[in-house]
């Protein structure tokens, strides 16, 4: 019997959705790294837990919603640099050659080895123009046929990646249909790969990649083409699959746009992650020029009693989101959190390029705070039953997304999506309190901090929207 000589591991960022994958090779000890992120501490230890070194490290495009580890890699001689030189000029890795790893600029059909494992690329535009798969082959274990591709994010569980971000997010104007259309002759691929070999695909559930991902890590090809929709309709009808494609897709960020052009460029170097220094709320209160983050989970007891001027942005997978869409990278960051959440909120800001980390503040020292009379703010928090309807005494403010808005609405209201806040609120009326709902309160309280931290007098809809028909 042969035995496969292929380690395979699939890293999971949840605040992302992102998958990060080693691919290893048994025989010599040498392994891949594909689309790491920034901290990269965690990679090598992860490969040193299972006898690996990482030779070669490997991108699949031009990443919008993380900053790449790739280029602290590239500061490692014993390792090699695998990009894509597939793009048009103004999607080439402007940074290539930096650092002093060895590094290779790879195409359609290009190969390279690391030990027995054999990569294949495969150029696949229209996510980014630059796009590229890896077709992963176990040549170690006599087998002469693909196990599997990691996808990034050209074909995702249940979707297919989204090719409106070089102009929703980047500025692009006028690419997205055209990228649209290159996606649909892309996919086309899938249909020369058997039906057993893996998808890995760069995203899961959650990721502002794409609209209709799935909660599954990982599928195979002949799954995807039964009951990826998208996939199907690609297959079927251009016309079809353009309109389907560029219609619903959640709005990007702003972040998005600066995470395109430091991984096109350069991402300036990390080294280690940032140690917050604890501090007291006294000193932090008298600082203007800090920015409080408080990340305890329950929004209810943030509306009732934060520090003033404090973000609300939740130990949880809505971190990335509450941080990505608000925070400024010169932002001074002072995190109001537990102990042990530290390490992982510092290396979600990081990878979002958010490095300036000064202190931070305990949960317990907050609490004692505001039990002894400390100053804080709070917001008004209601349900709908006990919102003024929009008119001459209120502002509505609904930061659901365009088709959430579009299926139903409150008349008046104003929609402008939470991750699109931060560049939108001028269009806001500051004459009248302002009212700020979501589907079910979570995108609302970000929302609702975030406002009052520029001034506006919020109201908060603490509630389920499905309760505004009813109540109205």
């Amino acid at each position: 019997m042969t035995e496969l000589a292929l380690l395979f591991r699939q890293i999971t960022d949840p605040g992302l959705s992102q998958y990060t994958y080693l691919v290893g090779c048994e025989r010599t000890g040498e392994a891949l790294l594909i689309d790491p992120e920034r901290d990269i501490d965690r990679y090598d230890r992860i490969a040193a837990e299972e006898g690996m070194r990482i030779a070669v490290v490997a991108e699949t495009h031009i990443h919008a919603d993380f900053l790449t580890g790739v280029r602290e890699y590239a500061e490692r001689p014993d390792v090699r640099v695998v990009l894509s030189k597939a793009g048009p000029p103004d999607w080439q890795y402007a940074w290539i050659g930096a650092g002093h790893a060895a590094y290779t600029l790879v195409g359609d059909g290009d190969h390279f080895t690391v030990g027995s494992i054999d990569v294949e690329v495969r150029h696949t535009p229209g996510h980014t123009p630059e796009h590229i798969v890896f077709v992963v082959t176990d040549r170690g274990s006599g087998a002469d046929i693909p196990m599997g591709v990691a996808s990034g994010d050209f074909l995702f569980v249940g979707d297919v990646g989204r090719p409106d971000l070089l102009e929703s997010a980047a500025g692009a104007v006028g690419s997205m249909r055209p990228a649209a259309e290159q996606l649909q002759v892309s996919l086309g691929v899938v249909s020369t790969w058997p039906d057993f070999m893996q998808v890995w695909p760069g995203h899961g559930a959650g990721s502002a990649c794409g609209k209709a991902l799935g909660a599954v890590p990982w599928s195979t090809i002949g799954y995807e083409r039964r009951f990826n929709g998208a996939l199907t309709l690609a297959a079927e009808s251009r016309t079809g699959f353009v309109e389907a494609i560029l219609s619903g897709q959640p709005e990007p960020p702003p972040y998005f746009a600066r995470m395109k052009q430091l991984n096109r460029d350069g991402v300036p170097l990390l080294g280690t992650l940032p140690r917050p220094r604890e501090l007291s709320v006294a000193e932090t209160v008298a600082d203007p020029s800090l920015l409080v983050l408080d990340t305890r989970a329950d929004r209810v007891a943030f509306m009732d009693a934060h520090l003033p001027g404090s973000l609300h942005a939740p130990a949880t997978r809505q971190f990335t989101t509450a941080t990505g869409a608000f925070v400024e990278p010169s932002a001074s960051i002072v995190l109001v959190a537990l102990e042990d959440q530290l390490d992982d909120l510092a290396r979600q800001l990081v990878r979002i390029g958010l490095d300036r980390i000064e202190g931070w503040i305990p949960v317990d020292a907050f609490d004692a705070w505001h039990a002894h009379g400390g100053a804080t703010s709070s917001i008004v928090r209601i349900g709908f039953p006990e919102a003024v309807p929009p008119g001459t005494d209120s502002v509505w403010v609904d930061v659901r997304g365009a088709e959430e808005f579009a299926a139903d609405h409150v008349p008046g209201a104003i929609q402008i999506a939470q991750s699109r806040l931060a560049v939108e609120y001028g269009r806001i009326p500051r004459t009248h309190p302002v009212t700020v709902h979501c589907a079910t309160g979570g995108r609302a309280a970000l929302a609702s901090a975030y406002l009052q931290r520029l001034g506006f007098d919020v109201r908060y809809v603490d509630d389920d929207f499905s309760r505004w028909r009813t109540s109205n």
